[in-house]
């Protein structure tokens, strides 16, 4: 049984599922869109600015059927899924995306590439973590490289990052939360200089929205 159980959760059949909720991108490229979010658990690049690290411990979340997940999404006006975490590609995530494209959804990820591409996304958001460094693959393909910024000396890092991406990506420099204040001035500074980045707010946060 527990081998049964372990093979399903290799072919990501099965997935630590900490909440899904229909909401609106509050980050990043495509905010203010409706989109559903499917949180998954696990994470170990271990952010201190986290604002969701109920989401690091897979153990804490049950394993749920991809199969009961795809069933909460028929009949609902949804055209986009918001795959996050956690960290998501800690998980095999190609069978959960190929459902997905059955249903003839834009699936979203949003990752820190700290662990190598699984599943087939029509965007991906790349926040890269100092603690542990995205991979150079997945940076490549990045759609969106979202920065945060805590501290000026993440603003050496943002540029840093931008040789690692394409040209088409899109840059985005979005201040922590609890230091906005603070940092705001910085970036806003710095986007002057370097015009082909922009600000990205957690404008869900506003809104008091999840």
């Amino acid at each position: 049984m527990a081998s049964s159980a372990n093979l399903r959760l290799k072919e990501g059949k099965v997935l630590p599922i900490m909440e899904t909720f229909f909401s609106i991108q509050g980050e990043g490229f495509h905010s203010g869109r409706a989109a559903y979010f499917l949180r998954i658990g696990g994470c170990d690049v271990g952010c201190h600015w986290c604002d969701v690290k109920d989401s690091w411990d897979a153990n804490k979340h049950p394993m749920i059927e991809v199969s009961d997940v795809l069933e909460e999404l028929y009949g609902k006006s949804i055209d986009t899924v918001v795959i996050t975490g956690g960290e998501p590609l800690m998980w095999n995530l190609d069978y959960l995306c190929n459902k997905l494209k059955d249903l003839g959804l834009a699936i979203h990820l949003e990752t820190s590439g700290a662990y190598p591409m699984s599943g087939s996304f029509d965007w991906i958001c790349i926040s890269p973590k100092k603690n542990q460094d995205s991979l150079l693959d997945i940076l490549k393909i990045a759609d969106e490289l979202k920065i945060i910024v805590h501290n000026k000396n993440d603003l050496k890092w943002a540029k840093n990052k931008q040789n690692s991406v394409s040209k088409s990506c899109k840059l985005y420099l979005q201040p922590e939360w609890k230091m906005k204040n603070k940092v705001m001035p910085y970036i806003t500074d710095f986007i002057m200089e370097n015009i082909q980045w922009e600000v990205s707010l957690q404008t869900h946060k506003y809104m008091n929205l999840p």
